[in-house]
């Protein structure tokens, strides 16, 4: 646990600079600076030991693998068979 003695730390983080200011605008619209934001980010994240919410690729939902595999299949169903003797 942190002393609440000792004196805070800048860290530098690199963002999008529309990120920043659509961050920097949601959180002022919930009386948050930026910084204060993030420093719940990091206190949420020590508290449950990793990352506070899921972190995932929208590649693997489920919507997107259904319609992966009907593009497979259609296309599967459009290759000329190969019906040669070996």
């Amino acid at each position: 646990m942190q002393d609440a003695r000792e004196q805070p730390t800048t860290i530098s983080v690199k963002v999008n600079p529309t990120d920043q200011q659509l961050a920097t605008e949601l959180f002022d619209h919930l009386g948050l600076s930026l910084s204060t934001a993030i420093n719940i980010f990091i206190k949420k994240s020590i508290a449950e030991g990793g990352i506070p919410f899921e972190v995932k690729d929208p590649f693997y939902c489920a919507a997107n693998q259904v319609e992966l595999q009907r593009r497979f299949d259609e296309l599967n169903r459009n290759q000329p068979q190969d019906n040669k003797p070996d």
